[in-house]
């Protein structure tokens, strides 16, 4: 079974807000799939983009939806998988790159920081923030959605497109790591 889509105000092109149930339920996922885009993009203005991309793909597609199935598990798979896709055809543009930005960003580390880079980091533990941050991405993804998340291993794995095998691989290490990093900060102070 699915879902109607939005009912269309006459003569207009425009969708009436609020007709739709699953419109209502996917927006409400909005700040868990723009906290795990901050997470995979590291960059405020990308997340957006690709949490709206998210929505686009998702709304477009929402006839395929099968109601009573798990959403917020859909949209994880198709911001994953945008995500994947973007890196992908990113690797195939040349990129410019000023080095004197970068090398003034260095210098003065926390300018230009958005209100969201700032919630985030406010939120976390310095000492948390600071070894998540560590962790190579495979395993900092893996270890974000099951554990702040809290995605099943099975839905982690069909979101990220790998076994299960190496989702649990990739949660174990990187929580084990998380611990090692963190134990040792705790031992330097």
């Amino acid at each position: 079974m699915t879902l109607s889509r939005p009912r269309q105000q006459p003569g207009s092109d425009r969708l009436e807000p609020g007709s739709d149930p699953f419109e209502a339920e996917a927006l409400s996922l909005l700040r868990a799939l723009y906290g795990t885009a901050m997470r995979l993009t590291r960059n405020p203005a990308d997340a957006e983009d690709l949490v709206q991309e998210t929505y686009f793909r998702a709304f477009r597609s929402s006839g395929q939806f099968e109601r009573g199935t798990n959403l917020k598990a859909w949209l994880f798979t198709i911001l994953h998988n945008t995500h994947r896709n973007q890196r992908r055809d990113a690797g195939r543009d040349p990129i410019a790159v000023d080095t004197d930005v970068v090398e003034l960003a260095e210098a003065r580390p926390g300018l230009g920081d958005s209100p969201e880079q700032q919630l985030m980091r406010e939120t976390l533990d310095v000492d948390l923030q600071e070894a998540l941050d560590a962790l190579s991405p495979p395993f900092r993804q893996a270890v974000w959605l099951r554990d702040v998340e809290e995605f099943t291993y099975a839905e982690i794995a069909e979101m990220l497109a790998v076994p299960i095998g190496t989702v649990m691989s990739r949660i174990s290490r990187g929580r084990r790591a998380l611990y090692q990093q963190l134990t040792a900060g705790a031992r330097a102070t």
